[in-house]
Order: C-alpha cells, then sequence, then structure tokens
C-alpha cells in the first residue's frame, strides 16, 4: 500500500504464492531426461524462449490428436534451401497437416531437391558472390543453389505442363498435385509435392508467380506463344487460364466443412496471411451474403514458429492475441490454446517434431485416433 505522501509504498501482509495461484518453475536436470519428449516437457516448466518451446509441444500435440481439428501448415522462409523439407514431408505422412500453404520458392527449392539434386554450402570470407555468379550459383544466406538445379527442374515442368494443355483453368493446388503425380510415377526419395499427393493434402501457393515454378511456367507458354513478350498474344488464346480465386474458394470449403480448424506456421508473409484470412473472408461474406448461410471459423489451435518481432507491425510478427482483434482465432478464455516461439525456425522445428514423435510413440497424455499415424 502507499502512505499519505504517496512517495513510499510499504507492504502489509505477504502473499503465499501457492494460496495466490501461482505455477512454480523447476530446474532442469538432463540427468533425468531421457528423449526429446521429456526434454520438452522439462523445458515448459522453465522459462524465456525454452519454456516457449515446451508449451508449443503441448499445444502441437493437442491439436494433431483432435480427431475434429482440420490442421493447417503455412510455410515460408527458404526452409527448403536450409534443408528442413522433409519435416513437412513427415508431417504429412505422419497426418499432422490436412492443408499446406507456402511460398512458391519454399515449393521450388523442395522441388528441386526431391529430384535428387543438392544445395551446397557458402563459406563466409572464402567466396565471391561476383565469382558465384558468373560460374552459375545462387545465394541464399549460407547456402547455395546452383542454376543447373533450376535448369533440370525445368524440363519436368515442361513435361507436367504438356500433360494439363487441355485444362482450360488451372489453380496452385491443381498444378501442385500435378507435379506431385509426376514425382510418385518418376522419383524414388520423399518430397513435399510427392507426399502431398499421396496424402491428398492440397497445397496452395497464394503468390504462385513470385516463385521459379511459375517463371518455368512462363518459358513454357513462351516456347508456343513468342509473341507473350511483345505484347502480341491474346490472352484468351492461352492454352490454360489460372485463376487464383479457385485456390480461395477450394480452401474456404475445406475450412468451413471442418468442425475445428488449428494451424501450424513456419515464418509469416503471405502463406499465414492467406491462410489466416478465412475467418474474416467468412464473417464478411456472411454479412453480405445472409442467404448463403455461412458458418463463423475461428482458429482454435495455432504453433507460430518464427523470428520476426511483433512491434514492426507487419504480420509474420503479429501475435494471435492480435489476431484475435480480427475475428481469426478463438480467444484462451473460450478454448483457444496457442503457442508462439520467437526463435529460428531451423532450430525450433526440429525438436519440436522430435518431441512430437517421442510423445505420441509414448502415447502419453493422448490415446491415438484415426487420425495420427504413430511410429
Amino acid at each position: 500500500m502507499t502512505n499519505k505522501n504517496n512517495d513510499i509504498r510499504t507492504i502489509d501482509h505477504l502473499e503465499d504464492p501457492a494460496d495466490y495461484g501461482l505455477e512454480p518453475l523447476t530446474t532442469l536436470d538432463p540427468d533425468q531426461i531421457n528423449s526429446f519428449d521429456e526434454l520438452m516437457e522439462a523445458m515448459s516448466q522453465t522459462a524465456f524462449g525454452g519454456r516457449n518451446l515446451g508449451e508449443a509441444l503441448n499445444v502441437l500435440h493437442n491439436m494433431v490428436t483432435d480427431p475434429d481439428c482440420l490442421v493447417v501448415g503455412t510455410f515460408s522462409g527458404a526452409m527448403t534451401v536450409a534443408k528442413m523439407g522433409k519435416l513437412i514431408c513427415t508431417m504429412i505422412d505422419k497426418g499432422w497437416l490436412d492443408v499446406v500453404v507456402s511460398t512458391g520458392a519454399l515449393m521450388a527449392h523442395g522441388f528441386i531437391e526431391s529430384m535428387g539434386l543438392r544445395h551446397y554450402k557458402y563459406k563466409f570470407g572464402q567466396m565471391d558472390d561476383k565469382a558465384l555468379f558468373a560460374k552459375g550459383f545462387n545465394r541464399v544466406y549460407d547456402t547455395l543453389e546452383p542454376e543447373i538445379n533450376f535448369m533440370q527442374a525445368e524440363d519436368v515442368i515442361h513435361e507436367v505442363m504438356k500433360s494439363i494443355e487441355g485444362e482450360t483453368f488451372l489453380s496452385s493446388e491443381a498444378f501442385c498435385s500435378r507435379i506431385g503425380e509426376y514425382l510418385t510415377a518418376h522419383v524414388k526419395g520423399p518430397g513435399i509435392l510427392k507426399s502431398a499427393y499421396q496424402k491428398k493434402v492440397p497445397v496452395y501457393i497464394p503468390a504462385f508467380t513470385d516463385s521459379e515454378l511459375a517463371l518455368d511456367v512462363a518459358t513454357h507458354l513462351m516456347r508456343h506463344m513468342p509473341g507473350l513478350m511483345n505484347g502480341d498474344c491474346d490472352p484468351a488464346t492461352f492454352p490454360f487460364q489460372f485463376n487464383p480465386f479457385l485456390d480461395l474458394f477450394s480452401y474456404t470449403r475445406k475450412i468451413c466443412s471442418a468442425k475445428k480448424i488449428g494451424i501450424f506456421t513456419i515464418g509469416g508473409g503471405v502463406p499465414r496471411n492467406w491462410a489466416q484470412q478465412v475467418g474474416p473472408f467468412v464473417e464478411i461474406a456472411g454479412q453480405r451474403l445472409p442467404e448463403l448461410n455461412l458458418p463463423i471459423r475461428r482458429f482454435s489451435y495455432g504453433i507460430r514458429i518464427c523470428p520476426e518481432p511483433v512491434h514492426w507491425g507487419g504480420l509474420s510478427g503479429c501475435t494471435y492475441s492480435e489476431g484475435i482483434s480480427w475475428g481469426k482465432f478463438v480467444p484462451p478464455a473460450e478454448g483457444g490454446q496457442f503457442a508462439e516461439v520467437m526463435c529460428d525456425a531451423t532450430i525450433a522445428w526440429p525438436i519440436l517434431i522430435k518431441g512430437l514423435q517421442d510423445r505420441l510413440a509414448r502415447g502419453r497424455k493422448h490415446s491415438s485416433h484415426p487420425k495420427t499415424q504413430q511410429g
């Protein structure tokens, strides 16, 4: 309390932490930890970023073991260049993702990797970017993508495009499915689009033309329509029409047909925003077109791994709490479960997935259900 002079604070009662409802922290003891699950459970009882990651496993576990929940995964950043692509494959193969929303670049590099092509280490202070350019090496921070990779990938895209030239309309979902079909038939190794095709998980690329995949499609078009660069071609004569609204309505139908929805996000950017805008979209459409009788949709679960700070004001760093004000998420007081990890995904994501694998294998806290494939 404060005295009459309002200059000294005194305490007239010391509250017992237990009576006050405080939860004690626990010292992390490495000698008592024998699995990633146990490590992250111990981290959830510590502080700072460690606690955030440990709590993220609890939310992720609840989300993927909820039989009523459709899980959307959104991915941005150079995660496949950073060799994180198999994590997405695992999440699809295990039934932990029902929908994927991604940047085109991430899928392009993953497609290249699935063909058995490689990325290489860049050594700071030992390599010159101008010399790398002259020899056909593209740099992504500390990693190199040989230009020859794109050339081989373009050959595959050309074959895929020949198989769909009879279709009138095309969407990123349909295009990704066709690539997955080709990989399934011709490539032995794992691949994101291959796993998605085999598990019937749709892949949406909202900013499709911002990717090497789209540039390969454009090159294919120019083979048949050389006047494109001169503006001499009538768009109506294109062998197909690309329509992004096909993606939007396909995704919205899946969201509206689900009992509950959850979201797992790496990074932010267009994939996160596009996936999350479904709540406001359905709400706005329902207000303006009441005869459609559209359901209200909010994400009940959310896990986000991203180093972007919130104070820049961008969607990549936006908290789930802020998203509640937009009608995108169920408030925690009403059952929403969310975790946010401010960390490089190449550090936190593998640990999180290994923790989930360990926990499901041990059957701890939750029994399995048909949606979740353990092991």
